[in-house]
């Protein structure tokens, strides 16, 4: 059965839930385009309104030392709950790609607003998920756009796209497609020295891949502009060619990308008008595989998933980068449902702890999952892995999303005995629980 699954009807709570149609932002709100300052002063007004459950943070500076501002939304700001998973939007990787940007800049406010109104839905997200918003990853690169936008009335294709050393940060992070290539067995938790990476890394790219390292994000969004589709991996394919690039977790990838596509306003009418009418692009539910489109080695979203347990997709918005800030609007009525959506995913899947035999959480215990296939009869037919682990947390908590089924999963760690049991992922509630204790096995011969 499909795994997609409308906000208003996540769980029993929402059953009844029904979020009035554009209702925020106020009739007489001016849209706008944010410089840096305008965008630190949303953040503020927002922890200002909605103190209890907002943190303002920032990861890391740019080239041109602009901090990379980002806001936590949870009912615990600041910290990490046990069996609570985390979830982040990035926007405006590239600087002159504005629309995710200033969605998230009215997403930020429209969250605090609708969690003070008592929106059970949204309650509910923010009480069950810990939310981290950065609205640009490039303040330079957007600094450059803007510059010809405000001189100009409008903005070229690529000025302000790279970074102010004029590199594209979703084509240098490192390059872990490739290793995975090269040794299949090696598909997760992928790791690179830097003097391996064949590269200097730009700032702002080592600011996220220590914001990756340091929490356990377990979905993802990077929102672009200059077309109108939900992108997932593999983004780079093993020959460099453009072919459709399959991850271990497809399956789970596609139901992702059509959270957000099939709830958007357009992105999978099949009718819509192409962004680009001298391609032959057609995107079947307005989603696409990364390389099967065009490869892009070294960008952000497979970096993600293979380098830490997060499944990120990259969201195409629309075929403008830079619209006028009258357009807004209809971006914010198209996007509002999809990026709510989409969030909600977080909540697929299995989660659970790995305790010791003292019940103590055990950090970096490694999750393999097999899928079960079953007979028309419900006997098992076959068992096949999923080659793609996850681990654990620092407190023993985990999350893995999956599609609806049956599944054998195994929690290991070094020097305690391995287990394995039976967990079914359902399509019409929050993850399954499927916590472990692990036995200690320091006393087994070592063979």
């Amino acid at each position: 059965m499909r795994l997609l699954i409308l906000l208003v009807a996540f769980l029993p709570i929402f059953a009844s839930v029904e979020f009035p149609e554009y209702a925020f932002p106020d009739s007489d709100y001016v849209w706008q385009h944010h410089n840096h300052e305008e965008l630190k002063k949303v953040l503020d007004d927002t922890a200002a309104k909605c103190p209890d459950i907002t943190r303002i943070y920032s990861p890391g500076q740019s080239v041109e030392k602009r901090e990379l501002w980002t806001i936590e939304i949870s009912d615990k700001p600041g910290q990490h709950e046990l069996g609570e998973p985390e979830f982040k939007y990035v926007g405006n990787m590239h600087g002159n790609e504005v629309v995710g940007r200033e969605l998230l800049l009215v997403f930020i406010p429209f969250i605090c607003e609708e969690y003070l109104n008592g929106n059970e839905a949204i309650v509910w997200l923010v009480e069950n998920t810990r939310i981290h918003i950065m609205p640009t990853m490039n303040p330079d690169g957007y600094a450059i756009g803007r510059k010809e936008f405000d001189e100009t009335g409008r903005n070229q294709w690529v000025n302000g796209r790279a970074n102010a050393n004029g590199i594209d940060l979703n084509r240098d992070f490192p390059d872990l497609d490739t290793v995975e290539f090269e040794n299949p067995e090696n598909n997760n938790h992928i790791s690179m020295a830097l003097n391996k990476i064949g590269h200097q890394l730009q700032p702002e790219t080592k600011v996220m891949m220590r914001w990756i390292d340091e929490n356990p994000f377990v979905v993802s969004a990077n929102l672009h502009g200059g077309d109108l589709v939900a992108n997932y991996p593999y983004d780079s394919s093993f020959d460099g060619k453009v072919h459709y690039q399959k991850s271990p977790d497809d399956a789970i990838f596609r139901e992702l990308a059509m959270a957000y596509s099939t709830v958007h306003a357009h992105m999978s009418d099949p009718d819509r008008e192409s962004c680009d009418t001298t391609s032959d692009d057609e995107f079947e539910n307005g989603i696409t595989n990364g390389a099967d489109w065009y490869p892009v080695p070294g960008g952000m979203q497979d970096y993600n998933y293979l380098s830490s347990n997060c499944f990120e997709i990259t969201l195409e918005l629309g075929c403008d980068k830079f619209p006028q800030a009258s357009e807004l609007q209809g971006y914010w009525k198209d996007n509002l449902p999809a990026l709510l959506n989409y969030m909600a995913m977080v909540h697929v899947g299995i989660k659970g702890v790995v305790v010791d035999s003292n019940g103590e959480g055990i950090a970096n215990a490694v999750i393999s999952v097999k899928t079960v296939v079953l007979d028309r009869n419900d006997k098992i037919e076959d068992v096949i892995p999923i080659e793609h682990d996850v681990t654990t947390a620092a407190m023993g908590d985990y999350w893995r999303l999956l599609v609806p089924g049956p599944y054998m999963v195994t929690a290991s760690a070094e020097g305690y005995k391995s287990t394995e049991k039976p967990c079914w992922v359902d399509d019409d509630s929050t993850a399954t629980i499927c916590n472990f204790a692990l036995a200690d096995g320091n006393d087994l011969p070592n063979f």
